[in-house]
């Protein structure tokens, strides 16, 4: 992986995958609406309010996915020095956290018809706050310090640390009893849920992956852009020896 930390490289096959993730964007997106709106059933209990499903399952995947991300990527950094993982844990984390939001968001609009209230002191959402938690500060402590990079370290120990909510976020549902309804897509026996329900989830977690793809090329090419700048104005400097080793392979 070590011959992707040259910035030109990288960006050679970042640019390949956008034009990618973008069409998948928009056709998965445009698809997975118009099943989810027009061509799939109410519930029989939950009537048209099971159609925030189509948001809410996506944007929780995506939360916990991105994260998984990050915490990898931190690894690869803590243990490899791998520099092109630096930038991958801090592109990532903001749209991470909006997706946590967008996922917590979305629940209490299907909260509230459904339990009667926005929110309760329930496992799934009390683990999915602390991912929202630690997606902020993630963010928090990356851009702590006025020297870029010295806050990558504690991000990436505190990534790896909040690991452990991971599980805790998949198994909640099962491990305690929960309002929140236990798992009916991943399971052991096969999805609980109707084919014509599963069309349209599949459809919109597919436009989301591709979305967060579609961000994440972009945001690490402002992040490469930003790494040479700096580099270059320390190079004016007379300190080009005090950049980051992502910036050396870049220059």
């Amino acid at each position: 992986m070590h011959r992707f930390a040259n910035p030109t490289r990288f960006l050679k096959i970042a640019n390949a995958v956008l034009p990618f993730a973008t069409g998948g964007f928009v056709i998965l997106l445009g698809l997975g609406l118009y099943y989810s709106l027009f061509n799939s059933p109410s519930d029989y209990q939950q009537g048209d309010t099971v159609r925030i499903m189509y948001i809410h399952v996506p944007a929780a995947y995506l939360a916990v996915m991105i994260y998984g991300v990050i915490a990898g990527s931190s690894l690869s950094l803590l243990i490899w020095k791998h520099p092109l993982a630096e930038l991958i844990a801090r592109a990532s984390a903001p749209v991470g956290l909006i997706f946590t939001f967008l996922c917590l968001a979305t629940g209490s609009l299907w909260g509230k018809p459904m339990w009667g209230t926005w929110w309760v002191w329930d496992a799934r959402l009390t683990s999915m706050l602390i991912l929202l938690f630690l997606y902020a500060g993630y963010i928090a402590l990356s851009n702590a310090f006025d020297e870029p990079g010295r806050g990558n370290k504690p991000a990436a120990i505190l990534a790896l640390v909040g690991v452990v909510n991971l599980p805790i976020i998949k198994f909640s549902v099962d491990w305690w009893n929960t309002l929140h309804q236990p798992a009916s897509i991943i399971r052991m026996d096969g999805p609980t849920i109707a084919s014509e329900m599963l069309t349209p989830l599949f459809l919109m977690l597919g436009a989301f992956t591709c979305f967060y793809l579609m961000l994440l090329v972009i945001r690490l090419r402002s992040e490469i852009a930003a790494s040479k700048l700096r580099i270059a104005m320390m190079a004016g400097s007379g300190a080009a020896g005090a950049g980051s080793e992502f910036e050396r392979a870049g220059g």
